[in-house]
């Protein structure tokens, strides 16, 4: 017996993604550190909130990185599919943690309202510019990587975030050092806390949608049911059921209704209609279960799609 993983990433690009992911782990990790030690030296929230953001990063690159490693082992008799959803695990895992570090820097934020805090405005500004350029440099070598992966994607799009957190710092510390302005602080921190809360609950909302089996993004249920009937020689489609595997994988499963007559070559021919009408859709894993029509069966099954009753007795029941 195999169980088939449709694996479709190369090698190549696979190596060359995992190196980038390392060396931007390495270079964001570290000045995180000093940032951070930054922050709590200056007294500064910006750069505490920034640092946070940057924590934010290196574990998004190490969890893309655990679920390169963890995608990669083979299928077996009790995961059909693999460790495929480890991605969406450490995605989910991710963005709980950026909607509590967000929360927590607002919370800060408000008490550092009523109980202000001298920030070092020069200690400041100088670790929010090293904290820009770092995240230009792993912005710019990330660029190299494979645009259309999700895993990639979603780390690249964490350090442009924080990219911009850093510019919010480095406003924030131009502010106090000329004028002053030690509010700006706050006002800094607040921006990348919203920044931060934003990328956090897309996601972990869209991870909850695909391990709650949820139909793939931009996936039109109902239009695929017309396109698959406007195929000629089906009569009816019911049971239908879509939802995502791991990023970029979708699949489909659905029980068609044809004539009765029909060779077993005809079926498998419509069969194979259906899935080229799906696939359309961007769906690739596609399982399709013929049905003969016999009795009212043919004619009740689009009440069966709208869970309205036609009075037809059926020779057997259809389970959900």
């Amino acid at each position: 017996m195999s169980f088939h993983t449709h694996e479709h990433n190369h090698a190549h690009a696979h190596s060359t993604n995992t190196r980038i992911l390392r060396v931007s782990l390495a270079v964001i990790g570290g000045f995180m550190l000093v940032e951070a030690a930054a922050g709590w030296l200056s007294g500064s929230l910006a750069l505490l909130s920034d640092a946070g953001h940057m924590f934010s990063d290196a574990a998004s690159l190490a969890l893309a990185l655990f679920a390169f490693k963890w995608a990669e082992k083979a299928a077996n008799s009790q995961k059909s599919y693999g460790y495929q959803r480890v991605e969406i695990l450490a995605a989910a895992l991710n963005g709980l943690t950026l909607v509590v570090m967000a929360a927590w820097i607002v919370v800060e934020a408000v008490i550092r309202a009523f109980k202000p805090v001298p920030v070092a405005g020069g200690a400041m500004l100088a670790v929010a510019v090293i904290g820009l350029l770092v995240n230009l440099f792993v912005a710019w070598y990330m660029l190299r990587g494979e645009k259309d992966n999700l895993n990639m994607r979603g780390a690249f799009l964490h350090v442009i975030g924080d990219l911009l957190g850093s510019v919010a710092a480095v406003a924030a510390g131009l502010l106090i050092q000329f004028y002053g302005w030690n509010w700006a602080d706050l006002a800094a921190s607040a921006a990348v806390a919203l920044l931060i809360g934003k990328s956090g609950w897309g996601v972990l909302s869209g991870s909850l949608h695909i391990l709650m089996e949820g139909a793939p993004k931009g996936t039109d249920l109902v239009k695929i049911a017309e396109d698959i009937q406007k195929i000629n020689g089906i009569l009816g489609v019911h049971d239908l059921h879509a939802w995502t595997i791991t990023s970029k994988k979708h699949a489909m499963s659905c029980h068609v209704i044809v004539h009765s007559g029909l060779t077993v070559a005809e079926a498998d021919a419509l069969v194979k209609q259906v899935q080229a009408a799906v696939r359309a859709h961007g769906i690739g894993h596609i399982t399709v279960q013929t049905e003969p029509a016999d009795g009212g069966e043919a004619c009740c099954q689009a009440c069966e799609q709208t869970a309205h009753e036609c009075g037809h007795e059926h020779g057997h029941a259809h389970e959900h």
